[in-house]
């Protein structure tokens, strides 16, 4: 799984030796933090692929990593199986979307909604150091959970 490091002004996705062979890739990727429009969370990622890989390798339903090509720009994906991932839609970068399994999706989302340290750190670390205000219903308490009878 790839390590996702964010600091003030950029998101470093670092990916392995074997992760860099699979997606004919040399180096890590590195976005700059203001072109992150949004992050999703998914369960199923492959529903997320779209046009083909190029250059990049692809076994279905195992394995998709690389460059995918299609009519609305370059995605760079990173899937392996049906594990939970994350969906980073980007504007203005060198990719359109990034697609990356990682068990961490939702302490990047967490982290992204923080101000970062100047020096690069894991999510997880970032998010687990700060309190995260969670927006509730304004006014109204939770709605009682209803049991089946």
């Amino acid at each position: 799984m790839v390590t996702l490091l964010l600091d003030r002004t950029r998101l470093e996705v670092e990916l392995s030796p074997l992760e860099r062979a699979v997606s004919f890739r040399r180096d890590n990727l590195h976005i700059e933090r203001d072109a992150i429009v949004k992050v999703q969370l998914t369960d199923d990622a492959w529903t997320w692929l779209r046009g083909v890989g190029s250059p990049g390798t692809h076994v279905p339903l195992v394995l998709a990593a690389g460059t995918w090509k299609s009519a609305n720009g370059d995605d760079f994906v990173l899937i392996r199986r049906h594990k939970p991932s994350v969906v980073i839609d980007l504007e203005g970068a060198e990719f359109q979307r990034l697609v990356l399994t990682t068990r961490h999706g939702l302490s990047l989302a967490q982290a992204l909604r923080l101000d970062a340290t100047a020096e690069l750190a894991e999510v997880t670390d970032i998010a687990a150091t700060a309190s995260i205000p969670v927006q509730g219903r304004p006014g109204r308490a939770p709605k009682p959970a209803v049991r089946p009878a």
